[in-house]
């Protein structure tokens, strides 16, 4: 039997890893929900760990003492964001509140998370963390075509891939695997919730599901050789400026830029 924890798993690209692995019988799958019930729809074999939320500070501590007792976990998935428009008007500039739950829950909270899982036993060698980042997070990527704007979805992108790159060093003693990934535009509420709907058809945007298939595929054949780097397991697709910024005739599976 194999384990795998999904963090941010009630809907979306979270939701559909969780059915995902689950529709293999020798997996035993552990879910986080922010609620203290039980989610509905999901296959009946899931482990929901309750009251996860990754905006409070003993988000770690409380992930780790549900799964006292359990085996150390093979693949970790950190799934968890939060997007809120802003620009720099004066009307939608930036919201304190709102910047400071996104970077919280982007790049501070799987920082906590990854370490009181190692302390806690919970990761062995060989075991696979994959950090759900966001071309967005990627610096080199950004242009004048694109704009600016939404300062706090893309920098705590970028900090998370920072914090993923040095978890991978503080973890490579441990044989512990530490992957960073840009899962895929996908057509799902928070992108429409935001307004990027439009963007759906041209942007090439893919189903939860198509995209959870994806990272399933890429996770699997994860080993250390790409711990602390930084992929879109989907390629360049759906990346808006990824031919703009690298050129053509780009690679799938496409190592993304810091």
């Amino acid at each position: 039997m194999t384990s795998t924890l999904i963090i941010g798993a009630t809907r979306g690209l979270g939701a559909s890893l969780v059915k995902q692995y689950a529709s293999d019988p020798s997996t035993t799958v552990y879910a986080t929900a922010r609620s203290s019930s039980t989610p509905s729809g999901f296959p009946n074999g899931v482990k929901w760990l309750s009251n996860i939320d990754l905006t409070k500070s003993d988000v770690g501590d409380r992930l780790a003492s549900q799964l006292k007792g359990e085996k150390p976990l093979d693949v970790v998935i950190i799934n968890a964001g939060r997007f809120t428009t802003e620009d720099f008007s004066a009307e939608k500039g930036p919201n304190w509140d709102e910047e400071v739950t996104m970077y919280t829950i982007s790049s501070v909270a799987p920082v906590i998370i990854v370490h009181r899982l190692a302390h806690a036993g919970l990761l062995k060698s060989g075991s696979k963390i994959v950090l759900v980042s966001s071309e967005a997070g990627s610096i080199t990527l950004r242009h004048e075509k694109e704009g600016g704007g939404n300062y706090a979805h893309h920098a705590s992108k970028a900090a998370l891939n920072m914090a993923g790159k040095l978890l991978s060093i503080d973890l490579k003693e441990k044989g512990v695997i530490v992957n960073i990934v840009h899962p895929g535009f996908m057509r799902t509420e928070m992108t429409k919730g935001v307004g990027f709907d439009k963007h759906w058809d041209a942007g090439g945007a893919v189903t939860p599901d198509v995209a959870a298939k994806s990272l399933v595929e890429w996770t699997a054949k994860l080993d250390i050789s790409k711990s602390g780097e930084y992929w879109a397991p989907r390629g360049p697709r759906d990346i808006g400026m990824a031919e703009t910024v690298l050129g053509k005739n780009l690679a799938t599976p496409l190592k993304l830029p810091w």
